[in-house]
């Protein structure tokens, strides 16, 4: 049977005001009994943290008991955000300190990846920390779908994405890696994901169940691998997204960019040749490569970037033993 495009756009896009009332989420969520946590993932990140805190803490746990587990998990932050998020009442992990037996790498990957093991929720929701314009819609947009349709196992954000410069927002420019480096590559290789209009997006929800059972890439390229791998076991029926309206943020430059189109390249030529979408790839390489010129000089800047994978969380024995499951 052909896929309906159309027919899954209008079932799974919402847009976060038709979830206005929180209390009936609060209500349907006691219902099924699901717990949810929110995570947000930092590094260097003191001038925005406390305001996220504040925000999403006082409405959806203090005001509506939205939430039931906040957590701040941080990659070794060298300025003050730690202690803000903790003094605005997050719960604030060290990834290095959570399941010290697999080790400690370095990336925002690796933070969701640990998060799993460290919060209890049914359904965990991740919000990006750089946020200016923080609102209760960025965690009730999309755990909504997930209270109220069983279907559904992961929930992408979308929203237009003004550029914050120091002279203002400018309305374009937003979402740059996705338009000239995902959209082509899903067209190609995986077009039913096309659907999916901000792939990217730092902000999602998921159930447990299925967030445990696949890799997670310890870097930028941790949002490809989940469509790309969630799609393969469940197919785009298990995915929904919402529209939260606008997310203002601090801009990245272009060789920060390129960095993370490197990263993410990796992950999806790995997907490629795992799913047998080609027959087989070449060792693939691991410098970045870049230029830059510096008094009428060229010098070729040469960076490793090295898209290293945890496993599946059910495969940690630490995390069967401390969630009382094992693999029969």
């Amino acid at each position: 049977m052909k896929f309906d495009n159309q027919k899954w756009l209008a079932n799974n896009t919402f847009h976060h005001g038709e979830f206005w009332d929180i209390l009936k989420l609060v209500k349907e969520k006691e219902k099924k009994g699901l717990k949810i946590s929110l995570c947000i993932p930092t590094l260097n990140e003191e001038k925005t943290i406390g305001k996220e805190v504040l925000i999403l803490k006082s409405e959806l746990m203090e005001r509506y008991p939205l939430i039931d587990e906040f957590a701040v998990i941080d990659s070794g932050s060298e300025d003050k955000t730690l202690e803000v998020a903790k003094n605005y009442g997050a719960d604030v992990y060290l990834a290095s300190e959570i399941l010290t037996s697999v080790g400690d790498k370095k990336g925002k990957g690796e933070n969701l990846w640990k998060a799993i093991h460290q919060l209890k929720g049914d359904i965990i929701c991740y919000v990006d920390a750089d946020i200016s314009n923080i609102h209760p819609r960025f965690v009730y947009g999309l755990v909504a779908p997930l209270i109220q349709k069983e279907e559904v196992k992961y929930v992408k954000a979308f929203y237009d994405r003004p550029l914050n410069y120091s002279s203002g927002l400018r309305a374009s420019g937003g979402g740059r890696v996705t338009e000239i480096l995902i959209r082509p590559l899903f067209s190609l290789f995986y077009p039913e994901l096309t659907n999916i209009i901000q792939p990217l997006s730092g902000e999602y929800a998921a159930r447990r169940e299925v967030l445990e059972a696949i890799p997670f890439p310890i870097g930028y390229g941790v949002e490809t691998s989940h469509l790309l791998d969630l799609y393969e076991k469940f197919g785009l029926s298990a995915f929904a997204q919402t529209d939260l309206d606008r997310r203002v943020h601090r801009n990245q430059s272009t060789n920060a960019l390129g960095k993370m189109s490197f990263g993410i390249l990796q992950t999806f030529l790995n997907r490629l040749q795992s799913q047998n979408k080609i027959d087989r790839i070449l060792s693939i390489e691991t410098f970045y490569r870049r230029f830059e010129v510096e008094n009428g000089s060229y010098n070729q800047l040469v960076q490793e970037v090295v898209e290293e994978e945890r496993p599946p969380m059910i495969e940690v024995e630490e995390y069967l033993n401390k969630t009382d499951r094992n693999l029969n």
